[in-house]
Parts: structure tokens; C-alpha cells; sequence
């Protein structure tokens, strides 16, 4: 946490001094006519396997439509990635592009000079956006304006262990649509099947909060107003609390809470409510040994669910005219047609751009073959932006807020007391 704030406050102050802290130093460059090379800083190149390899083919394609501009890729995990872009910067490294996840987008804008998007490509930005889902660029935006753009996302499914419902005699081709069902459903699954019900990834160290903030929002909820934390209010601890219920009624599973996938992979877990980017790995470890289902995220009753977003933006940081054109060339590629196209079948994120799905160029005769998808691109209607916290002590603050929710869901005490205690110290950490 100290190496934190100290990485953050020197480069803060490096590029205050500059002059340059969040504004474009001069007008981006109309095109790049000479070689040149920016960094392009990628969580997905740190993993061995099919994300490695497909940011690699993307770039390979991207230089090779763009023979000028050299790319120097560099690979961390997602949860160093913000301190390895902070500590080059401090080092007086150039920063061109860098991949980081949606939890560090208001950081990213307000204290590591990521450049506003409508300022440097202007009326190209809202063309390039035109293909979009619908709050594709709410995404990725602070105050109105774009910092962050829309990268490799996805939002929760309900991932089905067939074998196990049938087990527990229930249908697999009709899942639980609403929480009071997956209640029901899980309880079957335990008592009948003799396996675990239900559990969402939304506790374990590298879940993130996108589960979390799914199903608060889908009922009516938000974890903040401006600076003020609303985690503990009603619909808030009430969804929570709807997690307990299932805790204690037997239907959510009581196991490790970052042993989550090896359970469902293991066939002892029937539902498993989780970024469908693991869709691809979650096949391999089905064949085989279960039949694997796919559903859409549970609705409280009938309200409308509101899946928000896993997964990452990426951020331009360039200075240099000539480099921000390249850094702007190279982030209009990794959002295009043809690399989300790579992306969606090799990775497993979702198209930012659904009229792939209708192009038998890109992602036509995949979706076709791989029907299990639509329950996840059904909810990109109902898309909602991720809540990201500001301040320095952003980090601090979601720890607090996400320890609270496990707390409240595997503990004793009652789930409003629990979050409104978390909430009441977590304040004082927010900006004024």
C-alpha cells in the first residue's frame, strides 16, 4: 500500500511539473510517416496459452497493416499491470498504450495522465464508435469524456452443470430465471445430486466486482453516489442479504472462495455465476466428464437484470504527436471488426461490435456453431457500466466494500450491520 501511494504521488508530480497531466501536449499527428515504436503494456501476454497467443497475432496484424509502426509489447498479470505502467513512468519510460482493468479507470484518469479521447481524435472517435453496443463507450468514461476504451469484456453468466440438474430432477434446458429459483435449484442439487447448488465468483482476491455489482444493480442498486458510498443501502444489503438467504437455506455453496472454478471444473458444482471469458476453458474441462449449459444472470422477481462488465480498457498515454497517432491507430485496430473477430473465438471475451455477428467476414459461422453464446450476448442490451471508485485509496476502498459482501454472505452477523459498519469506515478513505 505505501509502495502504492508513493508510485502514484511521483508520478502525479512528474507530470504536474510537465505541465501535462491529463491534456494532450500538442495536436495528435494526421498520420505516421516515418518508423516508430510505442510500448503497448498487455495483461493478457503475462498468461501462457490462447490469450498470449492472440494478442501476439493481433499485433503481428496490426503491424503488418501498418508497416510504420513497431509495437513493443509488454506482459504483466492484471493485478500488477497499474503498478509496472507507475513504476516505467516514474522511471521516465514512455507509456504509450496500456490494458488495464475497468476498477483503475478513474485512477487512470485523474492521476496517471491517460489522455481524453474526444481531445485528441475527436469526430474519428465517434466514428469509430458507431458499431458499438450500446454504452460501449460509457465503458470507459469519466465525466462524460472517454479515457478508457472499451477492450476485452464480458459480463456474468450462469454456467450449468447439466448432468447435475438432470441428477437432481430438474430440467436443464429450462434454469433458474430468477434468484427464488436458483434457491429452489440449489437445493435440489445438494439434497438429491449430493453436490454443491450454487455460487457466484464475486469473493475470491481476483474475482473483481463485476459479479458483485451485477446483481446489486439488478436490484435497483448502486455501490456509490458521487463520493458517497451506498453499498450498505437497502436494495444494496438487501441483494446481499438474498446471498445469505442462500447460504443458510443450503443452496449456496460454503467452500474456499478462489476454489471456485477448480469445483465447477470438477463436476461438483451445478451453477456457477461467472465472466463467460472462461468459457473456453470451462469446455475443455466439461468434455468428457459433464454436459455444460449456459443461462443468463437471475432476475430479482421481474425486475430487468443489469449485467455489468469484467475485463479491461485500454488507455492512451502518449504525449508525443507522432506516438498518439500510432498509440490511436493501434487502439482503433485492437476495437475493430476483425480483431474482436480473433478475440471472441480465440479468447472468449465478447464482440464490443454485434454487427460481427451478422458477417459471415467475422463471426457469422461461429456464433452459428457456438450457440451457447447467445445467452451472454442476449444481456449486451442491458449492458451497465462497472461503478469504479476515485481517490487514491480507490483500491482500499473496494477491498473494504467486497470483505464486507463475504462477510455478510458466509458469517453470522446480519448482513445490513455487517455492510453498514464497512461502509461507515470506508468513507473517510473517499475524495471530498
Amino acid at each position: 500500500m505505501i509502495r502504492r501511494k508513493f508510485l502514484a504521488i511521483a508520478v502525479s508530480a512528474c507530470m504536474a511539473l510537465s505541465g501535462t497531466l491529463g491534456t494532450a501536449s500538442a495536436q495528435m499527428a494526421e498520420s505516421v510517416t516515418e518508423p516508430v515504436t510505442i510500448s503497448f503494456y498487455n495483461y493478457n501476454l503475462a498468461t501462457a496459452g490462447i490469450g498470449r497467443e492472440a494478442t501476439l497475432e493481433l499485433i503481428a496484424a496490426f503491424e503488418k497493416a501498418n508497416p510504420m509502426i513497431k509495437v513493443e509489447p509488454i506482459g504483466a498479470p492484471s493485478n500488477e499491470v497499474l503498478s509496472r505502467v507507475q513504476a516505467d513512468m516514474v522511471a521516465g519510460q514512455d507509456v504509450d498504450v496500456a490494458q488495464l482493468v475497468f476498477r483503475d479507470l478513474i485512477y487512470a484518469a485523474e492521476q496517471l495522465g491517460a489522455q481524453p479521447l474526444e481531445d485528441i481524435a475527436g469526430e474519428d472517435l465517434t466514428a469509430h464508435a458507431a458499431g458499438f453496443v450500446p454504452s460501449g463507450l460509457a465503458l470507459g468514461q469519466v465525466d462524460g469524456k472517454t479515457y478508457g476504451l472499451a477492450y476485452v469484456f464480458s459480463t456474468p453468466v450462469m454456467f450449468i452443470n447439466r448432468d447435475l440438474f438432470h441428477e437432481a430432477g430438474l430440467d436443464p434446458d429450462q434454469p433458474p430465471r430468477t434468484w427464488e429459483e436458483v434457491k429452489a435449484a440449489g437445493k435440489a442439487i445438494a439434497e438429491k445430486a449430493g453436490k454443491h447448488g450454487f455460487f457466484p465468483g464475486a469473493y475470491g482476491p481476483t474475482d473483481g466486482t463485476f459479479v458483485y455489482q451485477s446483481i446489486v444493480m439488478s436490484n435497483g442498486g448502486k455501490v456509490r453516489e458521487g463520493n458517497i458510498l451506498a453499498f450498505a443501502e437497502k436494495d444494496q444489503a438487501d441483494a446481499v442479504a438474498m446471498l445469505r438467504d442462500l447460504m443458510d437455506a443450503g443452496a449456496h455453496a460454503r467452500i474456499d472462495v478462489g476454489a471456485h472454478l477448480d469445483t465447477f471444473q470438477s463436476g461438483n458444482l451445478g451453477m456457477f455465476l461467472y465472466t463467460s471469458a472462461v468459457l473456453n476453458r470451462l469446455e475443455s474441462a466439461a468434455e468428457g466428464n459433464f454436459e455444460l449449459g449456459l443461462a443468463p444472470m437471475p432476475a430479482f422477481g421481474e425486475k430487468p437484470t443489469a449485467p455489468t462488465n469484467s475485463g479491461s480498457a485500454i488507455f492512451m498515454f502518449s504525449q508525443d504527436p507522432v506516438k498518439q497517432r500510432a498509440a490511436w491507430e493501434l487502439m482503433k485496430f485492437l476495437t475493430s471488426d476483425e480483431a474482436y473477430t480473433i478475440i471472441t473465438t480465440k479468447i472468449g471475451y465478447l464482440p464490443l461490435r454485434l454487427g460481427t455477428l451478422d458477417d459471415p467476414r467475422y463471426l457469422k459461422a461461429w456464433i452459428e456453431t457456438n450457440p451457447k453464446y447467445r445467452a451472454n450476448l442476449e444481456q449486451l442490451e442491458r449492458l451497465t457500466p462497472n461503478v469504479a471508485f476515485g481517490g487514491p485509496n480507490y483500491r482500499q476502498v473496494e477491498n473494504m466494500m467486497k470483505d464486507a459482501m463475504t462477510e455478510a454472505v458466509f458469517g453470522t452477523g446480519d448482513p445490513h450491520e455487517v455492510l453498514r459498519a464497512a461502509q461507515e469506515r470506508a468513507q473517510p478513505l473517499m475524495p471530498n
